[in-house]
């Protein structure tokens, strides 16, 4: 075997940077449960004393924290000062209440990592690991991931960009949000919408609890209710829109799933399909977002979709010829993309 130093070297270097991303995770994590990056915010330029006594934390560990994370590009260091910052940037993605919250994008991998065993196992075998047995941090890892996406794009550009739909909420329209989780989606619709009804369903009741809870905390409980059913059972008809954020593929089997939304939906009812962005031909999706969603589908999403039949196993990456395909199979005669960003495909489907 002859090996090429130069590609081993490439290579060796692309093992450093995702194993120094492992730890990364677990840092990032520790700054948001700790509120270190909002202690920098606030105390900044600031030594690691500094970070330190306004976190209420140990001073030590700071120091080892702040390197790592100015090593990382996360934070900002000074050498002539000994002091570190936040750019406006990274004060938006990791400090800011309002911001990307993106430290919490590290739950999900993390959280997953605690039945890597188990995992492993359903790999081996072909067998499924079903969503509600992963550690509950997946959840909030999950929910605070996607969250920015919807607060940025769902009512100013995802409900606009679908026929008719807008009037429709703003008079007053009957709503199913399914495979809602935490409610993060269904509470954004309520609160844009208040003449309308939106009725969150999720299989998995500790969501659908925490759910609850947001909305009786939001004031919204009013307009924003939730029950427990699974995608192929939710009950109701006539629903003016029916939308699945970022779950159709993680279901076993999506073409029932599409064909109860079908039957659900008011004869001029939309079905509002929101997915990960994902070209069609696999070639085409070897970049950063593809090389995240396809490791993350391996041990979540296509984990999933393997616990009962048919086993679907659309994966994260399905792309919008598979969607459309499976839409057309369960009865809605138009699809088109109605826009996308970066990292979500949307997609419109009418009866």
């Amino acid at each position: 075997m002859t090996v090429d130093e130069a590609k081993l070297h490439d290579l060796l270097g692309r093992v450093v940077v995702d194993v120094g991303g492992t730890f990364q995770a677990l840092s990032a994590i520790l700054g948001d449960r700790l509120g270190l990056y909002r202690a920098l915010s606030s105390v900044m330029p600031a030594s690691p004393a500094d970070v330190a006594r306004e976190a209420g934390v140990g001073e030590r560990y700071v120091r080892e924290w702040l390197a790592g994370q100015a090593a990382g590009g996360y934070v900002t260091y000074d050498p002539e000062s000994e002091r570190f910052a936040l750019t406006e940037e990274q004060e938006f993605v990791l400090a800011d209440p309002n911001g990307m919250q993106a430290a919490a994008a590290f739950l999900v991998p993390v959280a997953t990592a605690t039945n890597i065993d188990r995992i492993t196992e359903a790999v081996r075998t072909g067998e499924g690991f079903p969503w509600h047995a992963h550690d509950p941090a997946l959840f909030e890892g999950t929910e605070r991931f996607f969250r920015p996406g919807y607060v940025a794009n769902l009512v100013s550009n995802w409900i606009p960009a679908l026929d008719g739909v807008e009037d429709k909420l703003r008079t007053g329209a009957r709503v199913a949000d399914v495979g809602c989780g935490h409610g993060s989606s269904t509470l954004l619709l309520a609160a844009a919408f208040p003449d309308s009804q939106i009725v969150g369903f999720d299989y998995h009741s500790p969501s659908v609890q925490q759910a609850r809870k947001r909305a009786v905390d939001a004031g919204l409980a009013d307009r924003a209710s939730f029950e427990v059913a699974s995608a192929a059972d939710f009950p109701g008809e006539g629903y003016d829109l029916v939308a699945i954020f970022d779950a159709l593929h993680d279901m076993p089997d999506p073409l029932t799933a599409a064909r109860h939304v079908r039957e659900a939906l008011a004869g001029d009812g939309t079905f509002l399909v929101v997915e990960p962005y994902a070209n069609d031909r696999l070639e085409d999706n070897l970049n950063p977002v593809g090389r995240l969603f396809y490791a993350a589908s391996t041990v979540i999403c296509v984990a999933h979709s393997m616990t009962e039949e048919p086993r679907t196993a659309l994966g994260a990456q399905a792309g919008e010829g598979r969607l459309t395909e499976l839409l057309h199979a369960a009865g809605f005669s138009h699809v088109r993309r109605a826009t996308e960003t970066p990292f979500n495909l949307v997609l419109e489907a009418r009866p």
